[in-house]
């Protein structure tokens, strides 16, 4: 399935926030924060992208916070580290503009 335009912005924000890759401690709050601006559709897109460049066990554990996200909130604490990853690879601040 082809993804639409702003959700590829939304990977490389996510990769150049996170050029290492994203760490395991950081997907709950990642997807939390994600979520509060996307679909679960769209946000289980961008987790299967994410998912095909990471190994098998970075894979399973993407596809757990996703479903964790929805189900175990994260701190405040830990979605403002989030927030300050991406807002360092040019995350919008402004809600998602989704025509771009």
């Amino acid at each position: 399935m082809a993804l639409a335009s702003f959700l590829h912005s939304i990977i490389r924000w996510v990769r150049a926030g996170y050029p290492e890759g994203v760490p395991s401690r950081d997907y709950i709050p990642l997807f939390a924060l994600l979520g509060s601006q996307l679909s679960e559709r769209e946000v289980e897109s961008i987790a299967d992208e994410l998912a095909l460049t990471g190994d098998a066990d970075s894979t399973e554990a993407i596809r757990e916070a996703v479903t964790r996200a929805t189900r175990d909130k994260p701190t405040e604490s830990e979605v403002a580290r989030v927030r300050a990853r991406l807002a360092a690879g040019g995350w919008p601040l402004a809600p998602l503009d989704r025509d771009s």
